[in-house]
């Protein structure tokens, strides 16, 4: 923790955001950083740190207060829901924080430590037993804007590709069947994706689709430490942003279709939408669209829901029935 509140590590993210001088001043003042950083730590405390700091920034800080603020303000809050009441937290409106939420909370923030933890495992397998180079490089020499550009491309297409892949063939098929039960129960017994949803699962579902997709391209690609913590910012914004459920978020062109996407894929019974950007469903058929698309996808009115609402009804019906049937039996 003393390293992770160090003025180097809190430096490296505020001193090109909060100071005043020119770029060049900027940069020198980054690199001195920056370089104070890796003297004084070793480099698996730089890579394990400087990981925590931005999911912590980036998405479990700003996840958490939205979960807060549809909690205790759900008639705020579902004023900008995409799906209305539907996209709370429970999956209707109510100003107490139950179980069940507290639950989805503690596992999401538990899958993101654990996600932590096994890239401290294996980072420290790779060094210290098998005596080999750490999986990302953490040296005192920055990346250029270039390479910088490149990695972050092909991390992009190669976690686009990856998460396809496992989250398709892996959790939705009859190939993995305790897989994709564990990821029917847990994930896809969700109402509707709402903040810090974007980290829940079952643990070992959540590695294979989650964690895996992240890390494996910067490894492959063996990143500079710099780049592989902004390219970690990036998929921390999408993923605080993109589970919101909200309609209003910066960079809405973006970022608004990857929520569509994702709530998609949930409300309609993981029909598609198993990347995140979805390019490889728009290249294999598998891109499912919202029915409500014309705009008025709040409304919980809408045909969409009531359809959702009508098959709950008839499987609860069907359920006391036979439940019925058996007390007089």
């Amino acid at each position: 923790m003393e390293a992770l509140l160090s003025i180097p590590m809190l430096s490296i993210f505020l001193v090109p955001v909060l100071s005043s001088y020119s770029t060049s001043l900027n940069l020198l003042f980054f690199y001195l950083t920056w370089s104070t950083l890796v003297l004084s730590h070793s480099r698996l405390r730089v890579e394990l740190f400087g990981t925590i700091a931005v999911r912590v920034l980036f998405f479990a800080l700003p996840s958490i207060l939205f979960f807060l603020f549809d909690i205790l303000t759900p008639s705020a809050a579902i004023l900008i829901k995409a799906h209305g009441a539907t996209g709370l937290p429970g999956g209707r409106r109510r100003r107490r924080i139950h179980a069940k939420e507290l639950k989805i909370a503690g596992w999401s923030l538990f899958n993101l430590c654990l996600s932590i933890a096994v890239q401290g495992v294996l980072e420290t397998i790779l060094v210290q037993t098998l005596g080999k180079r750490s999986a990302l490089k953490v040296s005192l020499k920055l990346p250029m804007p270039f390479e910088i550009c490149k990695d972050l491309t092909m991390a992009m297409l190669g976690r686009e590709f990856l998460t396809y892949v496992l989250h398709r063939y892996a959790l939705h098929s009859r190939w993995s069947p305790v897989l994709a039960r564990w990821h029917r129960s847990w994930y896809h017994a969700l109402p509707a994706p709402f903040p810090l949803t974007a980290h829940y699962d079952h643990p070992i579902p959540y590695l294979v689709t989650k964690f895996i997709p992240t890390y494996a391209p910067a490894i492959i690609f063996r990143f500079h430490m710099l780049t592989y913590l902004l390219y970690l910012l990036f998929i921390s914004l999408e993923e605080t942003f993109a589970y919101s459920g909200y309609t209003v978020m910066p960079t809405n062109l973006f970022l608004g279709g990857i929520a569509r996407r994702t709530d998609m894929h949930l409300l309609m019974g993981a029909r598609g939408n198993f990347g995140p950007w979805g390019i490889m469903d728009w290249i294999f058929g598998t891109v499912v669209r919202d029915p409500n698309s014309d705009g008025n996808s709040s409304d919980e009115s809408d045909e969409h829901h009531d359809m959702r609402r009508a098959y709950e009804a008839s499987k609860r019906k069907a359920v006391a029935g036979s439940s019925g049937k058996n007390r007089r039996r």
